[in-house]
């Protein structure tokens, strides 16, 4: 089908309202929905999970499964109408004209197909181009999309590839036909921040290359500044804001876009003065919504007989760039007062060491052919003579991207896994091959773990309560049962869950609900230090803000040692008082976090900061983008581990980075870098993250 030519927006929602219908009810989705995205514009759709964002695309895409059904309003591409079109028009437009890239790569890949066919498959079927003329197309996209070695690329089956690799064949699927519309749902969620950072740059330089208009989904806010031109904000199946980038930024003009940014980390927000805002009360299901605005009952500008006595429509903003707000107090709230401070606490005394690790290694053997046993055994070198100290009462946060060892080393620590070499000592006493089984009961409660996924932690069949019973059961605390069940009714309130939750089943729960009883749980048997291992990565912003804080005032009242591991940077310098960067099993910068975030930098870790999407207009980073994807520790390269990716390269004469690996520099006080740079070259870097002069 030839491509038809229009010069009005590309796409234009009006008043959608869409609905899934079960055998109880009609469940409202999306309420009174418009956005208008002209040619070549990214706008940007952000919210909570569940506000409706991806039912919109799925939508556009006419894609809504059996009981789903658009029932109001009209979905307009280049002016034509996709409701009313039928199946054949709607199979020619999608993959042709309006491409949508998904969250999880390998759902969109053919695991049984080389990337080749499935690429060339796209214009052969929508344009019947020739085999020769297709490959020719595959190759120019891969190039386009930065892989390396095109070639092998299109000869590599799905499993090769990283998941960054894939992301990326799956974005030059979308492209092979140059659509019109190209729909991105959180398309780099699973990927490491460096890896995120160029998919988002590419994606920005291929809007500009193809002239395609983007609706970019994401609940990103940082993310979505970096990449859109406007953005829509949505609640609970509305749209709450739209406008531009700078606008919705700088003059939000509705509540819930405002305690969305306070509950954010930006630079400036800091864990005792400035603590962040978490939004109270919890997101509204669907078929509970209350009346009049469906955000009143968590507003601070609530006014009862007003906000909540009939439907809010969205009304324009005199004197700004096509901004709206569905608030009808616009007008009259003073955006630009004070945040009411939380309660400002006293940073607790740092105590003690109770943790010390020196020149901790942990390799695994791995067999050369493993499907089939046989060949050499190679080595793994997940962790290489990890050295440092942890004290009570402190937060050290560990960074790096996947494959760095991060995990590798809390399960040593925990236990899971006995070290190949070196000492680790929890309060003087080593532990680093005793497997967990053969620990007593008083290590196994010192050492806890709160994990990324709370809903793999959780035993569905048993009630909340019993879960936290029997780890006080395991840790032997309290005398009776009795006693058990007052303690757990203790731990509830610690992680500010109702006492009522003890009797509920976990999927009775949100996901920021489950993460605190993973929390409740670590800490009943009053455990010394907490690993947290990504403990709020699958947890809306709103909900990140109230689980980090109620971690901090845990640790402020146990004097807990918290070893938070992490790739939100954003997080790490909110909350951490020291930072360790590892990257391919090597510890390549340790010191406090001001020392991390400020100049001099160890080369990957400049790379990190730069990569860090930051939600604030007056911010302006230095642009770095890694080439290429973290080499395998199976095959690491020589020398300095970091050196194939390295930009500062060249000021090492002699070719000793790829000879030997660096020694370890103290630079200040505690602030170690492993880095062959001479101390003036390191001195001459420049701060990645600066704020604009006002």
């Amino acid at each position: 089908m030839a491509k038809w030519d229009y010069d009005g927006p590309i796409l234009e929602i009006e008043n959608l309202s869409i609905s899934f219908f079960t055998r109880l009810r009609e469940i409202p989705a999306v309420m009174d929905f418009s956005c208008v995205v002209q040619p070549g514009e990214a706008m940007g759709l952000v919210g909570e999970s569940g506000c409706g964002k991806s039912t919109v695309a799925l939508g556009i895409m006419q894609d809504l499964g059996v009981n789903g059904r658009i029932v109001g309003g009209s979905i307009k591409f280049k002016g034509r109408n996709l409701n009313e079109m039928s199946a054949e028009e709607l199979r020619d437009i999608r993959g042709s004209e309006i491409a949508m890239i998904y969250q999880e790569p390998m759902a969109s890949l053919n695991p049984a197909m080389k990337i080749g066919r499935q690429l060339m498959e796209v214009p052969m079927i929508h344009e019947g181009v020739s085999k020769e003329e297709a490959y020719k197309r595959a190759l120019e996209v891969v190039t386009d999309v930065r892989l390396p070695d095109p070639k092998r690329m299109l000869d590599s089956y799905p499993h090769q590839l990283s998941g960054g690799q894939q992301q990326r064949i799956v974005i030059a699927m979308a492209l092979m036909s140059k659509p019109s519309l190209l729909i991105l749902d959180e398309p780099t969620t699973a990927l490491d921040v460096t890896v995120e950072a160029a998919v988002v740059d590419l994606v920005k330089d291929l809007g500009k290359k193809y002239g395609t208009s983007m609706l970019f989904i994401s609940h990103n806010l940082g993310l979505v500044l970096e990449t859109c031109d406007r953005i829509c904000v949505m609640y609970s199946g509305e749209a709450v804001e739209t406008g531009s980038i700078g606008d919705v930024f700088d003059q939000m003009q509705h509540p819930y876009t405002q305690a969305l940014f306070r509950s954010i980390p930006l630079p400036g927000a800091d864990k005792n003065a400035r603590p962040l805002v978490a939004i109270p009360g919890n997101f509204p299901l669907p078929h509970e919504r209350p009346p009049g605005c469906n955000f009143g009952p968590r507003c601070d500008y609530f006014e009862e007989g007003r906000c909540n006595a009939g439907d809010i429509p969205m009304r324009k903003i005199p004197g700004n760039d096509r901004h709206a707000s569905r608030c009808l107090k616009f007008e009259e709230i003073d955006w630009n007062a004070p945040v009411q401070a939380g309660t400002t606490t006293e940073k607790a005394e740092v105590g003690d060491v109770v943790l010390k690790i020196e020149d901790l290694k942990k390799y695994y053997e791995v067999a050369a052919n493993a499907m089939f046993g046989g060949g050499n055994t190679k080595v793994v070198k997940a962790n290489e003579t990890i050295s440092f100290e942890a004290r009570e009462s402190e937060t050290l946060a560990i960074v790096g991207e996947s494959g760095c060892g991060k995990s590798t080393f809390a399960k040593v620590l925990m236990g899971l896994e006995t070290a190949t070499d070196g000492h680790v000592l929890l309060n003087n006493s080593a532990i680093q091959n005793i497997p967990i089984q053969e620990r007593d009961t008083e290590t196994v409660s010192t050492v806890q773990m709160v994990f990324q996924n709370p809903f793999d932690t959780l035993n569905p069949s048993m009630t909340v309560g019993r879960q936290i019973i029997r780890a006080l059961e395991i840790f032997k605390v309290g005398k009776n049962e009795a006693d058990r069940r007052q303690r757990m009714l203790e731990l509830l309130d610690l992680v500010k869950l109702p006492r009522a939750f003890a009797d509920r089943m976990p999927r009775q729960l949100s996901g920021g609900q489950k993460q605190r009883v993973g929390i409740a749980r670590a800490f009943a048997g009053d455990a010394q230090i907490v690993v947290a291992d990504e403990p709020v990565s699958a947890l809306d912003v709103s909900v990140q803000a109230a689980v980090t804080d109620l971690l901090m005032e845990i640790q402020r009242q146990n004097k807990t040692t918290l070893l938070f591991i992490s790739h939100d940077l954003s997080i790490v310098r909110y909350l951490s008082d020291r930072v360790m960067v590892m990257y391919l099993g090597h510890v390549v910068e340790i010191g406090t976090t001001d020392q991390v975030f400020s100049p001099p930098y160890h080369p990957y870790t400049e790379a990190l900061l730069s990569a860090v999407p930051i939600a604030d207009t007056s911010i302006q980073k230095e642009h770095i983008v890694l080439e290429g994807d973290i080499p395998s520790a199976m095959d690491p390269p020589p020398g300095c581990p970091f050196q194939t990716r390295c930009r500062w390269k060249s000021e090492v004469p002699g070719g000793l980075c790829e000879r030997d690996v660096p020694p370890v520099k103290t630079l200040a006080d505690g602030h170690q870098i492993k880095c062959h740079l001479a101390e003036d070259v390191l001195a001459r870097m420049q701060p990645v993250i600066k704020v604009a002069a006002e």
